[in-house]
């Protein structure tokens, strides 16, 4: 019988091989400050396709200049970025993975010489500029920017796009009523603060018909900040406008001493999916393929993003699948080395 974390995973009508996702993490490698990728990203993303990971997710991507979170971070605000993606994609195709882009606006935690933005004039800490709080037209013109940023992201031929709405940026500035004061229809009660983020999702959706997935901040560690209730509204949401997997991160609302543990996150993500019925995935400290197996087994997830243990290890799945008593193909280059 085949382990779940090896079987077939489909949204819409596409078919991810495994229910591994590399989960997007910021390489600070845009070397030329312009938002393009380098050599390294091509060789660091494609080694994970080699590794057998089902869906390679390209890390947080700016839609807008003044969005990064760093002047190295990559960036999809400009048709002249369409072409270096394309490439990467062919070459994760090439190795039997799938792939997907993660599109963020870094808001108020942006380090860059350029001014702050967000929904409200705070700083995350002492060490962060004061942002600038976002006018009617700012907000306008940043969800438009997401809408360009999906219609790219199909040009240069993902299979999914994952919007940001987690680690306190921007997205997440707008839900949380730690970081949104604001006291116009953006503002104020839940329905109001979820109402950029649905924004975002309708303008993105006149682009993009495929696998949409949100990242959210399940827990932001603070009583004054979103409830579960708070969460579960912005989840049924979702599922109503139609997103396809809400990736269950936590934190980075605001400073925080955070607990770590294996699967320390899965608890919200699992209620997340059995109080709205909607796919999930599950990010955290899963280093084993036993333990993702066990996530996946009891119906607490769909899918299972492996961040710093790909780090560690470009061949992960093949880890996890020892572990498994699973069997995996390798790539032909490689044969006569996978045992």
């Amino acid at each position: 019988m085949m382990s779940k974390l090896f079987s077939p995973f489909t949204i819409k009508e596409l078919v991810i091989k495994n229910r591994i996702v590399m989960s997007p993490m910021c390489m600070y490698s845009s070397v030329n400050e312009d938002g393009k990728l380098t050599p390294f990203h091509f060789t660091h993303y494609i080694s994970r396709a080699v590794g057998q990971v089902g869906l390679v997710m390209i890390e947080a991507t700016a839609v807008r200049p003044e969005g990064r979170i760093s002047s190295q971070d990559l960036g999809l605000w400009s048709d002249e970025h369409v072409d270096g993606f394309r490439q990467l994609n062919k070459e994760l195709h090439n190795y039997g993975a799938k792939s997907a882009i993660q599109l963020a606006h870094a808001g108020r935690k942006a380090v860059l010489d350029s001014a702050a933005y967000a929904p409200s004039a705070l700083r995350f800490n002492e060490s962060y500029k004061l942002p600038e709080e976002m006018t009617i037209e700012d907000i306008d013109a940043t969800i438009k920017s997401f809408k360009q940023a999906a219609k790219r992201a199909k040009s240069a031929q993902f299979d999914c796009i994952e919007l940001h709405a987690a680690h306190g940026y921007l997205i997440n500035e707008f839900l949380s009523p730690l970081t949104n004061k604001r006291t116009d229809k953006y503002g104020g009660n839940r329905e109001n603060r979820y109402q950029f983020l649905q924004n975002i999702i309708e303008a993105v959706q006149t682009e993009w018909d495929g696998p949409l997935f949100v990242r959210i901040s399940t827990d932001e560690y603070d009583e004054n900040g979103n409830t579960l209730a708070d969460l579960l509204y912005y989840s049924r949401k979702m599922k109503e406008q139609g997103v396809d997997v809400i990736d269950c991160s936590s934190g980075g609302v605001i400073p925080a001493q955070i607990e770590t543990y294996p699967g320390y996150q899965v608890k919200r993500c699992e209620m997340i999916k059995q109080e709205t019925n909607i796919a999930t995935g599950a990010v955290g400290l899963i280093t084993s393929g036993m333990l993702a197996e066990e996530i996946l087994q009891n119906d607490r997830a769909d899918l299972i993003f492996i961040g710093r243990a790909l780090l560690a290890n470009p061949y992960w799945p093949k880890a996890a699948a020892l572990e498994l008593k699973e069997t995996i193909p390798a790539p032909t280059q490689y044969k006569r080395g996978w045992k």
